[in-house]
């Protein structure tokens, strides 16, 4: 049986690094875009080059109508969707809780949390045999991320909470649901969040003296996914640097 899976968020930085590798382990892959058709598009011909297979595929993850399209899509271009790569978030500019407003604090947890689940029940609903989740979520969730991203760390924490819950939820099923927490890797997403060199600036404070790359966390993704990990699920895989 096929192995296909939707990477949400695929088309830059841990995306469209799993994107990639999993092509390579021969997954059918769509890769998730919200706006920005050309990264998406360069990811896909980038795995058709190296004998993959994907398509590309616009939904805003927070949305259901969209989630339930990005399936439909997926389903029709290589049959039911068996795993899950839930990595679309946003990071907002450094900030205070108390200088952040409601709408702010909203976006991020829609975003990034809101997402997780609906993809994640669609994923559950739909799949007819054994399958696999990894969920994105960062370090900051243990940290807390004070004075600059408390918004950010608590909607992590809150997919922690829904990976461990929904792990036993589903583990009779055989769908195995995982996560990895990454920290300091080397990503456009600092500049979203107003700091473009986030990571230069704090590598002497990690233990292994560097940031990370987007193919170290792709290479732990994929292992999660992989039948190679057929018993791990609840788990949480740190990616930090010894953070």
């Amino acid at each position: 049986m096929s192995k296909v899976v939707i990477v949400t968020g695929g088309g830059r930085g841990i995306g469209a690094a799993t994107s990639k590798l999993l092509a390579s382990k021969g997954y059918l892959v769509c890769v998730n875009y919200r706006s920005n058709s050309e990264s998406a598009n360069e990811v896909v011909s980038d795995l058709t080059l190296i004998g993959g297979k994907a398509v590309a595929f616009k939904a805003d993850v927070s949305i259901e109508s969209d989630v339930v399209a990005l399936f439909d899509a997926t389903e029709r271009a290589f049959g039911s969707v068996t795993h899950l790569v839930n990595n679309a978030g946003v990071l907002l500019p450094q900030s205070n809780l108390v200088d952040m407003d409601v709408e702010r604090f909203n976006k991020v947890m829609v975003s990034n949390v809101t997402s997780c689940f609906l993809c994640s029940r669609e994923l559950i609903k739909r799949t007819k045999s054994e399958g696999a989740i990894v969920n994105v979520s960062s370090v900051v969730s243990r940290t807390g991320a004070p004075f600059e991203y408390i918004d950010y760390a608590a909607s992590k924490g809150a997919m922690d909470s829904l990976t461990k819950g929904l792990s036993l939820e589903v583990a009779s099923k055989g769908i195995r649901v995982n996560a990895v927490r990454p920290g300091f890797i080397h990503t456009q997403m600092h500049a979203d969040g107003g700091e473009p060199d986030r990571v230069k600036r704090l590598a002497p404070q990690i233990p292994l003296q560097r940031g990370g790359t987007p193919d170290e966390v792709a290479n732990a993704i994929t292992w999660l996914l992989s039948d190679d990990a057929s018993y791990v699920t609840g788990a949480f895989i740190d990616l930090a640097g010894g953070k």
